[in-house]
């Protein structure tokens, strides 16, 4: 009797500290969403309160390398938690944009500015592909696809957070980023205490029993197909996440719909993002995750077409925005969710960190893109036919990769 109600404890406290740790992952992916839309919704009062003497070129310039950062710390953060481990990774990566978050308000010229959201993109960079290597690592081996897209879920909750938290206390901007970081640094403790080591014992000697460190040419050598694909992939996935979220008011304004109705679109967008991560796990570790990676995007390009068309029935036009962005704005999810099941847990955290650094790029392009067509006016409908094409070529870079993992030619 003794023993069943022991193992029935332990059973427990296993739960609550697996619980615990997807929480603590979930929470530094909030974060993240939260940070980096943070500083696109004061641009406004940054330029109108001439802050800095801050002007829309110096506003570009800052929103620029904040995404530049991301993309650095996206690339090297894998790596990195690969020799040193995926604890220490997330904690130090967390610690570095909630410090420099912090220092955001209190920069006293552009250019320290721009370099505070450099270093703090570095971080949030590194914070995503750690904390999804963690949730692969500690899951059921029956539920990997779902963690992923679980933990994304917080990117999306709280970029609408922060939104909320906006629409309250703007223009005293400074708010934003002081809960930001400090809500990062009362994490810190948590993560250290709660979320264990998961990154198998790597060494760079050749001692028994270890494993020599491979370097990219090598881990390319070993995996073209899958890594070229999720490179590829994560670039396209990412220049429709960016290039909507960025744009999508913008061009349904220049479409005929109204403002207010421009703005809901995206919040609807995000909405369905949620959904869509939700049911893409669930769906993923049922059906296999290459062949729903392809689903989702090639869903994807037939709702982004749809958007072309105007809409008159705002029921319909905001029950396909919600669809379009259950398959866009998750699909990457499903990307990242891919890459951990091909990779070996020795260059897990490698892969991960170069398929979102990659990525990171297609960010940058895409709000870039989308804005050229948007001035020339061919927003809408060619936006929509681009974001469309991309998707196609989204759905051809997973159809490059492997269903299943293979061992690694040594």
């Amino acid at each position: 009797m003794s023993s069943t109600i022991s193992t029935a404890r332990s059973g427990a406290d296993v739960g609550r500290a697996s619980f615990l740790i997807a929480l603590l992952c979930w929470l530094t992916v909030a974060l993240e969403g939260f940070d980096l839309v943070a500083f696109g919704a004061v641009i406004p009062t940054l330029l109108e309160t001439g802050h800095l003497g801050m002007t829309g070129p110096d506003a570009t310039l800052v929103a620029t390398l904040s995404l530049v950062g991301v993309g650095i710390g996206a690339a090297a953060g894998g790596p990195v938690n690969d020799r040193f481990g995926r604890r220490v990774g997330l904690f130090v990566s967390v610690a570095v944009f909630s410090v420099f978050t912090i220092l955001v308000p209190l920069a006293p010229s552009i250019t320290l500015l721009a370099a505070t959201r450099l270093v703090a993109g570095l971080g949030l960079g590194a914070c995503m592909p750690t904390a999804i290597t963690i949730m692969t690592e500690t899951s059921r081996s029956d539920r990997k696809a779902t963690s992923t897209t679980a933990t994304m879920t917080g990117y999306h909750v709280g970029a609408v957070a922060m939104s909320l938290l906006a629409i309250v206390v703007l223009p005293d901007w400074h708010v934003l980023f002081y809960a930001g970081g400090v809500a990062g640094l009362l994490l810190l403790p948590l993560v250290w205490i709660h979320v264990p080591e998961t990154a198998p014992m790597v060494r760079t000697d050749d001692r028994p029993g270890t494993s020599p460190r491979r370097g990219i040419l090598e881990l390319l050598a070993a995996h073209p197909r899958a890594l070229l694909g999720s490179w590829l992939a994560s670039f396209m996935g990412l220049l429709l996440v960016y290039g909507l979220n960025t744009w999508l008011p913008q061009i349904m304004r220049s479409a005929g719909y109204s403002l207010a109705s421009s703005l809901s679109l995206l919040l609807i967008m995000n909405a369905g993002a949620i959904a869509g991560l939700a049911l893409g796990g669930i769906v993923a570790d049922r059906r296999g995750i290459k062949r729903s990676t392809l689903v989702w995007f090639g869903a994807s390009a037939v709702f982004l077409a749809l958007l072309s068309l105007r809409m008159n029935d705002q029921v319909l036009l905001h029950a396909v925005v919600f669809v379009t962005g259950l398959f866009v704005f998750s699909a990457q999810g499903l990307v990242y969710a891919l890459v951990a099941h091909l990779f070996e847990p020795e260059v897990r955290g490698a892969a991960m960190g170069l398929a979102s650094g990659v990525g990171r790029i297609g960010a940058i392009v895409g709000p870039f893109v989308t804005g050229m067509l948007v001035t020339a006016g061919l927003g809408h409908p060619w936006g929509f036919y681009v974001f469309a094409v991309v998707a196609v070529l989204a759905a051809g870079a997973v159809a490059l990769m492997p269903a299943s993992p293979r061992p690694s030619r040594r």
